[in-house]
């Protein structure tokens, strides 16, 4: 079984959305319950996982962890919380089911611009409870050589 066209794209604008509003507990339950997300670092965007040094290597449970730490209205890292844009292109649906599409997140905070540029690849399961389509691992991989630019990555790209 596999997602329509509409269907996968609707998905990725659904959690384009979600996450510029900042509601990243919803993001979270959009995971299946083994679900993964990672960040490779820009220095070694195809490195294999558990072999290289990833920016983000999260469970369900340290995703979870991770929307609770940055809602908290004491987190350092986003206090002011930063301002957010996330243009989703290209989608494409390949097999597996699996999704690939580029995406342009623009974080603006305080009196600076960021522009984080890269592509994703979501892999997809039906949840027949739910009756709905749920990511199974997401791997954002950004396309920029490095981060001094921008400084810190403590958003979710």
């Amino acid at each position: 079984m596999s997602p329509t066209f509409e269907q996968a794209q609707a998905l990725l604008f659904h959690e384009a959305d979600l996450l510029d509003r900042w509601k990243l507990l919803e993001w979270a339950a959009l995971f299946t319950t083994d679900g993964e997300y990672q960040v490779p670092s820009p220095d070694d965007p195809d490195g294999a996982h558990g072999r290289s040094l990833y920016l983000i290597d999260d469970d369900r449970q340290r995703l979870e962890q991770r929307a609770r730490r940055l809602l908290d209205p004491a987190a350092h890292a986003e206090a002011p919380r930063s301002r957010t844009c996330r243009m989703v292109s290209n989608v494409r649906l390949l097999e597996g089911p699996v999704l690939h599409s580029n995406f342009v997140l623009y974080r603006s905070r305080g009196d600076r611009l960021d522009i984080f540029p890269g592509h994703a690849r979501h892999d997809l399961q039906w949840d027949g409870a739910a009756g709905d389509w749920r990511i199974r691992r997401k791997r954002a991989v950004l396309g920029l050589a490095d981060l001094r630019l921008q400084g810190k990555l403590s958003l979710i790209v």
